[in-house]
């Protein structure tokens, strides 16, 4: 580095005088020239030097980042493709049963299937028992709110007044009575019926639309939104494109603030449904569990009943709530009608009928789960497992057939905020900043002015109160990927076990990087850059092979069981999110016990449908051990927290 020290030298401050009476030389700038002159080589090295040095440092940031960034979205993608394969299975083992009982097919295990298929599809979603208006009202009548409640008190219609309440209320971390939450609740859900599915919006010079994206849960991104862009009004539209709930912390809030200002202004506040508006999604990803913690109900949607009730009480369908769309001056639309098949199968050599609800459904995964490619076609979306990938050519069918100029649709991450594809014809809007980890990405929203002009704003909340540099936000961003990487790699510790040791022909524990990386992708299916991540991985000695074995070192179960055998214990690890579903959807009191016999018809259902192979004896076994006051019920969270990953090294640190 003697070139950058000549350089630094060469470029420092000249002073005059002495003692502490110091002052810059106020030197003509030829005669600066002139001194530096001699030293033009050693300046131009070590400005070349400090150029490559940097370029270097950036690339390698840039790469840590953009390969974490994969991470997540592999794993959440995955993760996505598991939860529809679930539903999949049980809505087919549903049809199934239906058909049996009518006797059009013959079904060798009805028993099993009434008593459990049955039981899990009369869930919220589905069929009701009694009338939800009048359920509601009668519920709210019995929530009285005490005189030591501080946070808002609303009245119904709602004002301005309201909303501006509600909203000093939240930043503040207060939370809106339950008895508030059930009105405001019943009102929205009137106020939706009566709303079409596709609305007709126009722009003008004093009406601008803004179009937000993903939300998910991030209530601070809300609140910047309305500080950036002004609160909703019928001067100041917007429409919001789904996903406002699930994985953030705040969910709730965000969904109370939205219906209050859809309740207010109808004509100028407009809600698509997103694919996260759905009951088992918000099973798995959040949703539910922040409703039952922040208002500690058993059931604050529906009204508990007794057992008798839900027998004797005659079932009452409930309409399925279908996807929205906007169309703004008829040649921009914010959700696409249906444009493919989803990819969704048959069982091999099935004659069953239509089922008008299976249609349906097939329908609406193609339009909330389908994105975008640059590739032309239509081919099923096996990333996430549902929906498809439409390229520029059918997006062009599409424009012309419905005399569309525009399609701005969200659901997918973007590290920008928002992505602009087809020739810009289709964009992509995504609202939720710092969306896997702090740093990771910007929010953005569009102005659409009359010409239908997009015009992006970004942003990016930060909960630090000094800004991070660079290279401070992709450590952070690469250490929670590689922990929700290594968190997978365990759960699949068997298979891959299996996978190494079919390169591994001398038994020594070792493999080559190229072999070691096959396996991995063999196995995990992430399409990842696995020679580029073993180093944060896998150990490997002076000859360059692989310990394979190193990949699990610093992870182990949470709480075993002793009960619980190995294979047992990794199956539980690896399905704990698909479990939770199904125990939550039988949970139909929200009370966290199931019974044991619910529970191992359950888990004979689950575990037949997915092929898994364990011993019934030894879950018996495991769930008589964990019947801990011997009341003959279990709570299922808390049993399958004992079968989640903890971080060796983190715990330590901790404790």
């Amino acid at each position: 580095m003697h070139g950058a020290a000549d350089f630094a030298t060469a470029f420092a401050p000249r002073y005059l005088g002495g003692g502490t009476g110091c002052c810059f030389s106020p030197l003509p700038l030829l005669s600066v020239v002139s001194s530096v002159t001699p030293l033009t080589d050693h300046v131009i090295r070590a400005a070349v030097l400090i150029q490559k040095w940097y370029r270097f440092t950036m690339a390698r940031l840039e790469m840590r980042r953009r390969y974490s960034l994969s991470i997540f979205q592999s794993i959440e993608y995955a993760d996505e493709q598991d939860q529809l394969q679930l539903i999949q299975k049980w809505k087919m083992g549903c049809t199934l049963q239906r058909y049996a009982l009518q006797g059009r097919i013959g079904f060798p295990s009805l028993n099993m299937c009434q008593n459990g298929i049955s039981q899990i599809f009369t869930s919220p979603s589905a069929p009701q028992v009694v009338d939800e208006d009048l359920c509601l009202k009668e519920f709210e009548k019995k929530i009285a709110v005490p005189d030591s409640y501080y946070g808002p008190r609303l009245s119904f219609p709602l004002t301005v007044e309201d909303a501006n309440a509600l909203l000093h209320a939240f930043r503040n971390e207060q939370l809106l009575h339950a008895r508030y939450v059930l009105q405001l609740l019943s009102e929205t859900r009137r106020v939706l019926k009566e709303m079409p599915n596709i609305t007709h919006l126009s722009t003008s010079y004093s009406k601008e639309i803004t179009v937000c994206g993903d939300l998910h849960g991030n209530l601070d991104d809300l609140l910047l939104i309305f500080y950036k862009n002004g609160l909703p009004s019928e001067q100041n539209r917007y429409v919001f494109n789904g996903d406002f709930v699930d994985r953030g912390k705040n969910s709730m809030e965000i969904l109370i603030i939205l219906f209050a200002f859809l309740l207010i202004y109808p004509n100028d506040l407009h809600l698509n449904r997103g694919n996260h508006e759905d009951y088992i999604m918000n099973l798995r990803y959040g949703f539910t569990k922040e409703v039952s913690k922040k208002y500690k109900l058993k059931s604050l949607m529906r009204p508990p009943k007794s057992a008798r009730d839900r027998q004797d009480q005659p079932k009452k369908r409930i309409p399925t709530t279908k996807p929205s769309k906007h169309t703004a001056n008829q040649h921009v639309t914010g959700k696409t009608q249906r444009i493919s098949s989803s990819g969704f199968t048959e069982p091999s050599g099935s004659n069953l009928p239509p089922d008008p609800a299976l249609k349906e459904w097939k329908q609406i995964l193609d339009i909330l789960w389908s994105d975008p490619r640059s590739q032309n076609g239509c081919t099923p979306n096996k990333c996430r497992g549902g929906g498809c990938y439409f390229g520029p050519d059918v997006t062009a069918k599409l424009f012309e057939r419905y005399n569309l100029k525009m399609l701005i649709r969200s659901h997918e991450f973007k590290p920008e905020g928002y992505e602009i594809s087809h020739d810009g014809k289709v964009i992509t809007i995504f609202s939720a900043s710092n969306y896997y980890e702090e740093g990771s990405n910007r929010g953005a929203y569009i102005k659409l002015n009359p010409e239908l002009t997009p015009r992006f704003v970004q942003y990016q909340v930060s909960k630090f109160t000094r800004r991070q540099n660079l290279r401070e936000r992709v450590g952070t961003i690469e250490s929670s990927a590689l922990k929700s990487l290594r968190e997978k790699i365990y759960a699949h510790r068997s298979e891959l076990t299996s996978a190494f040791a079919q390169y591994d022909v001398n038994g020594t524990g070792r493999i080559s990087v190229n072999d070691w990386a096959a396996a991995m992708e063999s196995v995990l299916q992430l399409e990842l850059p696995w020679r580029m991540l073993r180093s944060q991985l896998a150990q490997m000695n002076p000859e360059g092979e692989v310990d394979f074995m190193s990949c699990f070192y610093d992870l182990k179960m949470g709480q075993p069981v002793k009960e619980a055998q190995p294979a047992l214990a990794e199956t539980l690890c690896r399905y704990r999110k698909d479990l939770e579903i199904i125990f939550n959807i039988i949970d139909k009191d929200h009370s966290g016990l199931i019974s044991l016999e619910e529970f191992s018809q359950t888990w004979r259902l689950f575990t037949s449908h997915l092929g898994i192979d364990v011993q019934d004896d030894s879950i018996d076994k495991l769930v008589l051990s964990i019947d801990y006051n011997k009341d003959g019920h279990i709570d299922f969270n808390e049993f399958l927290e004992a079968f989640h990953v903890v971080h060796r090294l983190e715990k330590k640190a901790t404790s």
